[in-house]
């Protein structure tokens, strides 16, 4: 978002506070905490409270049930960055809600960076597997989500091969795309910039909150901070918030289509 102030509706819409609130320039720090960590708060409450036991009546896998979770609180989160767009601009839009938007990376330089950004991503977060696992075996055996471990396979244990491979190809649309792209709208592109008067330590605490949101692994916290640290830092450097979309969408896209093939060849 630019320095420039702007009206939180238009003229002659009646004034709503719960919408100037969230549409304010600056958000204090702890109503971005708030904002960062309740959606996490909410899809455990979605997964324990119905799509797990949904999932366990259905002998189904435990991954489709967060999928679910995630699709119940985060389509709503679109839904009410669209709400205040309209309120702003009196059309449903993500004009006037979201930062970073103007494109000022050229686009061959935006490319190699996510495409650098991406490689980090994978290789970083496979790296540090082993101290996701330290961390799980000494802080986390005792949580109550079905097929939790440090692995990013343990969901598949257990679970029929064909009933799997149907589940992973069915979410991608979903895990793979459409849930991290609202992700980035909202935890980028609609708290970073409410933040950025922070400065530098916008992006650490972007990361920090964004990290602690996932609820459902938090065993990978530490890890989480270090691998996902890039992309909120170089949408605030450069006031692009494409680069973290394609490092966080790539990323997802790439896993969730490379794991659903490799599991249909008999790779994994």
């Amino acid at each position: 978002m630019d320095n420039t102030p702007h009206p939180t509706a238009l003229p002659g819409v009646r004034p709503n506070r719960f919408a100037e609130l969230l549409l304010a320039d600056r958000h204090s720090l702890p109503l971005s905490i708030a904002l960062h960590l309740v959606p996490g708060v909410l899809i455990v409450a979605v997964y324990l409270l119905l799509a797990q036991p949904l999932m366990r009546a259905l002998d189904l896998p435990s991954f489709l049930g967060w999928a679910i979770a995630l699709t119940v609180v985060l389509f709503p989160l679109q839904g009410l960055l669209l709400w205040l767009g309209r309120r702003r601009t009196g059309r449903y839009s993500l004009r006037g809600v979201l930062g970073y938007l103007d494109k000022p990376v050229p686009r061959g330089r935006l490319v190699a960076m996510v495409a650098g950004l991406i490689v980090w991503f994978v290789v970083v977060s496979s790296l540090l597997t082993a101290l996701d696992a330290v961390v799980y075996d000494a802080f986390f055996t005792w949580i109550p989500f079905d097929d939790a471990g440090a692995s990013a396979t343990t969901y598949l244990d257990g679970t029929d091969r064909t009933v799997m491979i149907a589940t992973l190809a069915a979410s991608i649309p979903f895990t793979g795309f459409t849930l991290p792209l609202i992700e980035e709208y909202w935890f980028r592109g609609f708290l970073l910039p409410r933040i950025a008067h922070l400065g530098a330590w916008a992006p650490v605490l972007s990361t920090v909150l964004f990290s602690l949101y996932h609820l459902w692994s938090p065993w990978v916290f530490l890890s989480r901070v270090i691998f996902f640290f890039p992309g909120p830092w170089f949408v605030w450097k450069k006031q692009d918030l494409r680069l973290s979309i394609g490092m966080h969408v790539g990323t997802t896209l790439l896993m969730s289509t490379g794991g659903t093939v490799a599991l249909l060849l008999g790779a994994m």
